[in-house]
């Protein structure tokens, strides 16, 4: 992560001397990207220290969450930085215009070169390690880790690619309205990332479900216990990247007396821990539907029936 961090602050350095010399819209808008990841890199290693920290009477549950509130803030970083910038950077070159100097576009085209080697290289080793796991098809960027670095490099190769498109395309036609349909795309692409970033942030501070399937691994799971007569409710939530919260309302079949239920409430919990490894905490509301039946009866209940 620090190796990186490093890097991207390297190439971003570079970028934003490249285009300063060579006045170039697009490299300043890849300059504005590069900046943008580095930010985020930064609040991912804050949020790495600041989650790991164990849980204690002011917060019980841990502070898995710690990623999601830095995750909102690299989104807006991106918007802010990336997006916003690089929107200037292209309706002020179709504004004033831009003139090219062909030394300063030569140096800042070898600058994205590497960019693009750098950032390709690192596309290329993720994919590859997603097909290990088992393809982008069938699962392999569940890892949520995986997804990110294969969503950062991808983008990063996008946007490059513009920005090569627009400097080449303003230098041979001598038209800066490509460079700049370059700084706008770029633009649009950082704000598209920056709300995929800030919608996931939200949707899991606000308290999101675990993954569907291992939700319907838990109920399966409880249905298959031969004391439990059936399942109520289930509520699930992530507490963090790989850690969730479970709850669950089950009612148990009669003639279960107290040792027993205390007994089958720690096998089971110890079995969705063991099916699950995310669920961090679980938490067993158990009922016993007969007792319920016989409290709710009119004998129990002192009605009469008429006559």
């Amino acid at each position: 992560m620090v190796v990186a961090l490093a890097a991207n602050l390297v190439i971003a350095v570079a970028k934003t001397v490249g285009g300063l010399i060579a006045q170039s819209p697009a490299l300043l808008s890849e300059a504005a990207h590069s900046v943008a990841d580095s930010v985020n890199e930064l609040f991912l290693l804050a949020a790495l220290r600041r989650s790991r920290r164990p849980a204690d009477r002011r917060h019980p549950f841990g502070y898995g969450k710690e990623r999601f509130f830095w995750s909102l803030l690299a989104a807006v970083g991106i918007f802010v930085m990336g997006g916003c910038f690089s929107f200037f950077q292209g309706f002020e070159a179709l504004r004033n215009g831009a003139e090219h100097k062909l030394e300063g576009y030569v140096a800042g085209m070898i600058v994205l070169g590497v960019a693009l080697l750098a950032e390709g290289t690192s596309l290329a080793r993720a994919l590859h390690q997603a097909h290990r796991q088992g393809g982008v098809a069938e699962g392999g960027l569940r890892d949520p880790a995986l997804r990110t670095v294969v969503a950062e490099d991808g983008t990063a190769v996008l946007g490059v690619s513009l920005a090569l498109g627009g400097m080449a395309l303003h230098m041979v036609t001598g038209q800066v309205v490509y460079e700049a349909a370059a700084s706008l795309a770029i633009g649009a692409l950082l704000v598209y990332v920056a709300y995929r970033l800030g919608r996931d942030a939200r949707d899991r501070l606000i308290g999101e479900a675990a993954d569907p399937e291992a939700a319907d691994r838990i109920r399966s799971l409880l249905r298959e216990q031969p004391e439990i007569d059936s399942v109520e409710a289930l509520f699930t939530m992530k507490t963090g990247l790989e850690t969730a919260l479970i709850a669950a309302r089950v009612d148990l079949v009669p003639g279960l007396d107290s040792e027993e239920v205390e007994e089958v409430a720690v096998r089971i919990k110890r079995a969705v821990a063991d099916a699950v490894p995310e669920a961090e905490q679980i938490f067993l509301d158990i009922t016993d539907r007969a007792a319920q039946e016989a409290r709710q009866s009119p004998a129990a209940t002192g009605e009469r029936g008429g006559a």
